[in-house]
């Protein structure tokens, strides 16, 4: 998010492309197959949406760097520096630029999210300097963001059926709830404050907080916070099975205005909902 909190960015680099439709059709379940670079522009004025996917031969990397296609992320050591050029779809625009990361730290991790320790979530750096620069559309800010993995050995579906998670800059740092409901009826809740260099702090459970169900779509979302309320601010994305929202509400003691998803794989099961999804992922062999 850009300091001003007019501009938000999400960048997500897929080798097996999670909610890829095409994955989920592929017999031969071959992650290296199904590559994307997910990147999600909120304006002021207008969102953009890209996110193509990719074969094998657009995927290069190495122990410092990724590749897909032509948009890349690189570790100097000090900075990761995303270079960026997509196409939005399915009106074709484009998304072409550069960001740089500043983490002031890396956390202990990573923590398992199911029972058997298939699936993995490390927030590496929850609150770091951003600094975004794009050529189009034409824009300069700087801001916090937020930096984690995932890896997973089955697909979401398989060992999910729901998930709210959220994330809010603190005055030194960061807190992340993440309460994640099982496929075997079991869940997880997880309460962390991070400080800027990485160190994990105790926090408090917070109280649930009721949010309501996303206009267009009805997608169920709910959170957490000290006082058990929180409110809505503005809805980034509503799609059938997933939302992303920023939120405005209370957490260790402070005001804080969190992004926040809520994911139903339940949903995305839904042979019609993958039908849809071509529409906003075409596909680059």
């Amino acid at each position: 998010m850009s300091a001003d909190g007019s501009q938000g960015l999400t960048i997500i680099a897929f080798i097996g492309s999670v909610f890829s439709p095409y994955y989920a059709w592929d017999a031969t379940r071959n992650p290296f197959e199904h590559c994307a670079v997910n990147v999600v522009l909120y304006g002021a004025r207008e969102n953009r949406f890209c996110m193509t996917e990719r074969g094998s031969k657009s995927l290069s990397r190495d122990a410092n760097s990724i590749r897909i296609g032509p948009s890349g992320m690189a570790w100097d050591g000090t900075a990761l520096t995303l270079t960026l050029d997509e196409t939005t779809a399915p009106i074709p625009s484009r998304v072409r630029g550069t960001v740089k990361l500043y983490p002031a730290g890396i956390t202990p991790g990573p923590f398992t999210l199911d029972a058997h320790g298939a699936h993995r979530w490390w927030p590496m750096a929850p609150s770091s300097p951003v600094e975004v620069a794009l050529d189009a559309p034409a824009m300069r800010w700087s801001g916090t963001a937020y930096f984690d993995t995932n890896h997973g050995d089955t697909p979401l579906a398989d060992a999910f059926t729901s998930w709210t998670w959220c994330r809010a800059d603190l005055s030194d740092g960061a807190a992340i709830l993440y309460d994640v409901r099982r496929r075997d009826g079991s869940g997880q809740n997880l309460s962390l404050r991070f400080d800027r260099d990485g160190t994990r702090r105790d926090i408090r459970p917070p109280l649930a907080a009721a949010l309501p169900a996303t206009r267009f779509w009805r997608v169920p979302r709910e959170t957490r916070s000290d006082d058990g309320r929180a409110e809505l601010v503005r809805t980034f994305e509503d799609t059938p099975f997933y939302s992303r929202s920023l939120l405005s509400a209370r957490l260790a003691g402070e005001a804080v205005r969190p992004v926040h998803e809520s994911l139903s794989l339940d949903r995305f099961r839904n042979p019609l909902v993958r039908l849809m999804l071509p529409f906003r992922m075409p596909r680059r062999a």
